[in-house]
């Protein structure tokens, strides 16, 4: 298995990740721009992009997801609850449901919160073993932070979903888990995110504050630390979901 993350503009991380030997590969959260990378990535490493997903419908940058997919024939993915707002058609992606690239599999876990159709991504390498390797957790989970519950406009309901998907769908995983989060510091997707890119399940629920708080201060705290929300916000969301 091969494994790529790239730190872009606006504290953004994307990843581009699959299987060398069988020649398969998968782009995640491309930010508008950096598509010649991964085409070149790909062309190094003798592989095939055969999926470009976005966790969800971004606010913060243009996705260069749809024009990568373009560009080297892949499938464009979202979850499926965007096609409730998004203007164009793309492969829509559920709950549970596994994305084979060689010997590597993706399982799609669908985490609402951040936004409705916010989803993140469990990695496993079958070469190296059955139990998954890490989680690329979108703007659900931060290293350190957890993601801003109020670009729907639904703070507390939102928020309120954000535990329970924090609860259900993250902290049940293995601890060994490493996590490989959207951004880092310097994002407005969250407040107090990390440096660091990259952390373990285990060291959040030590030291990540949000994930030891029952759920009525949990929702106060994340409500009360809500950030400025990004510039341009709604002509990058028009842009994103545009035919």
């Amino acid at each position: 298995m091969f494994f790529k993350q790239l730190a872009t503009k606006d504290s953004s991380l994307s990843y581009f990740f699959g299987c060398g030997g069988l020649g398969k590969a998968v782009a995640v959260d491309v930010v508008a721009g950096d598509e010649t990378w991964f085409i070149e990535q790909a062309s190094q490493a003798g592989v095939t992009i055969t999926h470009v997903i976005d966790t969800h419908v971004h606010a913060d940058h243009v996705s260069g997801g749809r024009s990568l997919a373009q560009m080297s024939g892949a499938r464009y993915c979202l979850h499926e609850s965007a096609r409730e707002f998004v203007q164009f058609d793309f492969e829509a992606l559920r709950d549970r449901q596994i994305i084979t690239a060689g010997n590597v599999t993706v399982e799609v876990l669908h985490t609402p919160g951040h936004t409705m159709d916010s989803l993140c991504l469990l990695v496993t390498d079958k070469r190296r073993g059955e139990a998954p390797w890490f989680v690329l957790t979108g703007d659900t989970l931060f290293v350190g932070a957890i993601g801003r519950p109020d670009l729907a406009g639904r703070e507390r309901e939102m928020a309120n979903i954000l535990y329970e998907t924090l609860h259900d769908k993250l902290l049940s995983l293995p601890d060994a888990i490493e996590i490989y989060p959207g951004h880092q510091a310097g994002s407005v997707c969250g407040a107090g995110l990390s440096g660091k890119p990259s952390s373990t399940l285990a060291f959040e629920k030590r030291w990540n504050p949000a994930l030891s708080q029952p759920r009525e201060a949990f929702v106060d705290t994340l409500l009360a630390q809500i950030p400025p929300r990004p510039p341009a916000m709604e002509s990058i969301v028009a842009q994103n979901i545009a035919a």
